[in-house]
């Protein structure tokens, strides 16, 4: 995650757009704590099941792009992924960097046959993280928010969604490889995967089968307390506010004062897909040795999840 607001990072502006996929109103839905979304995160989202996965993340520490200990956690999700009956593309690409041409990977989940072909426009969603860490050479820096909480959460999202087999059909998660930048955020350095991504559904004219994405970054931090960019598209910021109502945590949701360079920027200027954010961008331990176990929660992580099932299955229903 970036902490510089984007100001110029994209030398061609694309229309924002304010309607994302299908939706209901907050009426039609059912009280919190008795929807179908509600019954399956609690029998299988639990913040013991989270905290798990994010000691794991933890435990292959350090996780630059192209280090070991990235390919590492990548093989070990894609193992999770797939026992919990997702199908895995290895998204491989090349890039230049500052500091050289470094290879990054992209892993996209799709449940059942659900992403082969089909489907009409704007009929499913992505759901998506980052899993490389910054890098440094005066520390050792461990992500376990920035990097560890979005992947912890994504992969027990997908045991989840499993247990929704139609919904789980609908949507792809992606996790991120490169969303740091090596030097300094650019047009050129940061954000290597999902620029990849997005311009690969634009080239193949694969963008228009989604109406909308939900980026997940830095969801772990114990006092939680989501930050949405301000050119979130209104009706997606709308959908959230009613979807963390019908959950009960209205409090957990807020605005940032302006917009925010971050993963979801490439997936609605470069694929044309509305795009959201959500993040926690009051977090002191960002990019210092303190991001750990000790200043995450499973149980904040777990919140995101709730807000997002909810989310998802008001829109893809």
């Amino acid at each position: 995650m970036n902490r510089a607001v984007l100001t110029g990072w994209l030398a061609v502006s694309f229309a924002v757009f304010a309607v994302g996929c299908s939706r209901r109103s907050a009426s039609e839905g059912e009280a919190a704590g008795t929807s179908p979304a509600s019954v399956v995160a609690e029998s299988v989202l639990t913040d013991e099941g989270i905290g798990q996965r994010l000691r794991e993340v933890v435990g292959f520490g350090p996780r630059a792009s192209g280090s070991e200990g990235a390919k590492q956690l990548r093989e070990w999700m894609i193992r999770g992924l797939e026992e919990s009956g997702w199908k895995v593309e290895r998204q491989v690409f090349v890039s230049t960097t500052p500091q050289g041409e470094v290879e990054f990977v992209n892993v996209i989940a799709r449940f059942g046959a659900g992403g082969e072909g089909g489907g009409g426009k704007g009929s499913r969603a992505i759901l998506c993280t980052h899993y490389d860490t910054k890098k440094f050479s005066t520390i050792e820096f461990l992500g376990a928010n920035d990097g560890g909480s979005g992947t912890a959460g994504l992969l027990e999202f997908a045991r989840a969604l499993a247990v929704e087999p139609r919904l789980a059909s609908r949507v792809d998660l992606v996790f991120f490889d490169g969303e740091e930048a090596v030097q300094q955020f650019s047009e050129s350095d940061g954000l290597y995967g999902s620029r990849y991504y997005a311009q690969q559904l634009r080239q193949s004219g694969e963008a228009g089968r989604y109406g909308c994405a939900i980026l997940w970054d830095m969801i772990g931090d114990k006092q939680l307390g989501l930050t949405v960019p301000s050119d979130t598209p209104v009706e997606l910021m709308r959908g959230l506010e009613e979807a963390a109502g019908r959950v009960g945590l209205s409090g957990r949701v807020g605005r940032f004062s302006g917009p925010i360079l971050d993963d979801h920027v490439p997936l609605q200027h470069i694929a044309g897909i509305p795009s959201m954010d959500l993040i926690d961008f009051d977090y002191l331990p960002w990019h210092t040795a303190d991001d750990g176990l000790d200043a995450v929660s499973g149980a904040s992580v777990r919140e995101v999840a709730l807000m997002t099932l909810e989310m998802l299955r008001d829109r893809l229903r």
